[in-house]
């Protein structure tokens, strides 16, 4: 899948860009049937809601996951953001957030480069997220929220909020966010049908197999799912492999030390089983837990 120009021109101006249905029912349904299994195992990397056994991130699903494997090297997914980088990407971190029904938690305003930076030593923003809906997502089960144009700003101040949710995040305080959101258009106006035009926060809604791919500075959040749906997306967040991470601060289920190219599989992935590696899918190696406040390039001189 090729970005248009016209596509490139939007995302350089919002910081997004959204593609209901980009994937088929039977497609989204090969993933969506290998969540709960997931979901259910006491690992590592199955973090849950603060309190609560709901699930809140699982991470690194591709590397023991055969739908997931697929899916991390899926074309519709991988060209395009090759297309905005002109390089071959690696995978940096993979995810599969879920909003459960009653007990999704919120997530807090923030960057995700602002994360990678100051947790992983990325040097620049030369990464993005690419989200894919699992479940239908409605204003009620706490969808993305996006504020356009944001990305522009650039890496913006954030401090480390360690209590409000179980996974820590670099967060934007409140003043900021209101400047940010008057920025980018404010409360916004309804029109004479009655629809919301022009507003400082936007928050892409659609069915399940949709796609979002979005800027690594864009300001984002979400709120609590207070409703009786689940909201189960997952996020590929994809790296220039120049731009790879220089300090692995964080377990590598978290943040990947693979730099190695992503080769694209063909488009039709999903629905047949062509043959991909799964190294964990025996366990995690004690290699995956291990972590150094020191960067990879001082590791080397040391040894």
């Amino acid at each position: 899948m090729r970005l248009t120009q016209q596509q490139i021109e939007q995302f350089d101006r919002d910081g997004y860009l959204f593609f209901p249905g980009q994937f088929t029912p039977e497609e989204t349904r090969t993933l969506t049937d290998a969540v709960p299994e997931l979901y259910s195992r006491r690992e590592a990397y199955n973090v849950r809601e603060k309190g609560k056994d709901a699930v809140r991130t699982n991470f690194a699903a591709h590397m023991y996951s055969e739908p997931f494997a697929r899916l991390a090297r899926h074309p519709r997914m991988i060209e395009p953001v090759q297309d905005l980088f002109n390089e071959k990407l690696y995978m940096h971190q993979f995810k599969i957030n879920g909003k459960a029904a009653f007990e999704g938690d919120v997530w807090q305003w923030h960057q995700d480069y602002g994360t990678w930076l100051n947790d992983d030593m990325m040097p620049t923003e030369r990464a993005m997220n690419v989200a894919i809906f699992l479940d239908d997502v409605n204003e009620h089960n706490g969808p993305l929220m996006f504020i356009p144009g944001s990305h522009k700003k650039g890496v913006v101040e954030a401090k480390h909020d360690l209590t409000t949710t179980s996974y820590p995040l670099w967060t934007v305080d409140n003043d900021l966010i209101g400047q940010l959101v008057e920025r980018a258009g404010g409360k916004g106006r309804y029109d004479e049908a009655g629809r919301l035009v022009g507003s400082g926060i936007v928050s892409p809604k659609g069915p399940a197999g949709s796609m979002i791919l979005f800027h690594s500075c864009l300001v984002h959040a979400s709120g609590s799912n207070l409703s009786p749906w689940h909201r189960v997306a997952v996020y590929l967040s994809l790296c220039a492999v120049s731009n790879h991470i220089r300090r692995p601060k964080r377990p590598e289920y978290i943040a990947h030390r693979d730099f190695t190219p992503i080769e694209c599989l063909p488009d039709d992935c999903l629905l047949k089983d062509y043959p991909v590696d799964l190294p964990w899918k025996d366990g995690l190696p004690a290699s995956a837990l291990q972590t150094s406040p020191v960067p990879f390039d001082e590791m080397k001189k040391a040894a």
